[in-house]
C-alpha cells in the first residue's frame, strides 16, 4: 500500500494483532458451532467430515485475509511477518495456537535510578511547596484584597472631595458671574443707605446697651430696697 495515499494500521504490540486474530477465530467457530453442533458421541472411526471441510475453509479465508491485510500494518513502526502470528490449525479443533509473548529484560541502569529518586526527591518538594501555598495564599489574598479596597476606598474619598469642591466653585464664580451681569439695581442709593443706617444703630445699640443693662440693675436693687423697707 502506498503511504501517501493510505496510512498504515499502527499496532503498539505484537499481542494487539494476535489478540485481533484470536477474535475472528473464536467468532468463526461460534458461527460454526451454531450452523454445525458438534457431535458428542461420534460413532467409532467416524467424523464429522462436512464440519471439518467448513473448518479447513474457515480457517485457510482467515489465514489469507490476514496475510494480505499484513503489508499495512505495523507493530511499533516495524513490518509485520504474519507467518508467527497465523500458524497452521488442524480441521479437528477449532482451537489456535497463538504465539508466546517474549519479555526482554533492560540491564540495569544506576543513572535511571538516580534520575528517579531526584524525581522523587522534586515531587516531595513541590507536594511541601503546594500545602505552605494552601496555608499561606487565602491569607495574604485577604491582606491584599483589603489594602486595594482600603485604596479604593480613600481615592473614591479624594475623588468626591475634589468634585465637591470643584463644584462649589463653579457654583460661586456661577453666582458672582449672574450678580456682575445684573447690573446696578433700582434704589440703589435708598437701600445702601438703609443698609448702612442699620448698621450704624446696631453699632449704637451694643455700645448702649452696657449702661442700659447697669441701669436696669440698680433699678431693680432699689426696688428691693423699697419694697422691703415698706413692709
Amino acid at each position: 500500500m502506498d503511504e501517501a495515499v493510505h496510512r498504515r494500521i499502527e499496532l503498539q504490540s505484537p499481542e494487539d494483532l494476535a489478540y485481533l486474530i484470536d477474535n475472528v477465530r473464536r467468532a468463526a467457530a461460534d458461527s460454526i458451532n451454531a450452523a454445525f453442533p458438534p457431535v458428542d458421541h461420534p460413532l467409532a472411526g467416524q467424523e464429522d467430515e462436512l464440519r471439518n471441510r467448513i473448518e479447513q475453509l474457515v480457517n485457510d479465508y482467515i489465514r489469507t485475509t490476514f496475510t494480505l491485510a499484513a503489508p499495512n500494518l505495523t507493530i511499533n513502526g516495524l513490518p509485520v511477518d504474519p507467518a508467527q502470528f497465523l500458524s497452521p490449525t488442524t480441521t479437528s479443533s477449532s482451537s489456535t495456537q497463538q504465539p508466546q509473548p517474549q519479555y526482554e529484560y533492560e540491564p540495569f541502569d544506576p543513572r535511571k535510578r538516580d534520575r528517579i529518586e531526584q524525581l522523587i526527591a522534586e515531587e516531595e518538594d513541590l507536594l511541601r511547596s503546594i500545602a505552605q501555598l494552601k496555608r499561606r495564599a487565602p491569607r495574604a489574598t485577604a491582606a491584599r484584597w483589603g489594602e486595594a479596597s482600603a485604596a479604593g476606598l480613600a481615592a473614591d474619598e479624594a475623588a468626591l472631595s475634589a468634585a465637591c469642591a470643584r463644584a462649589a466653585e463653579d457654583g460661586a464664580a456661577a453666582g458672582r458671574a449672574a450678580l456682575e451681569g445684573m447690573g446696578a439695581l433700582e434704589r440703589q442709593a435708598g437701600v445702601e443707605a438703609r443698609w448702612r443706617a442699620a448698621v450704624e444703630g446696631l453699632g449704637r445699640l451694643k455700645r448702649e446697651m452696657p449702661a442700659a443693662v447697669a441701669k436696669m440693675e440698680r433699678a431693680r436693687v432699689a426696688a428691693g430696697y423699697v419694697s422691703g423697707a415698706g413692709r
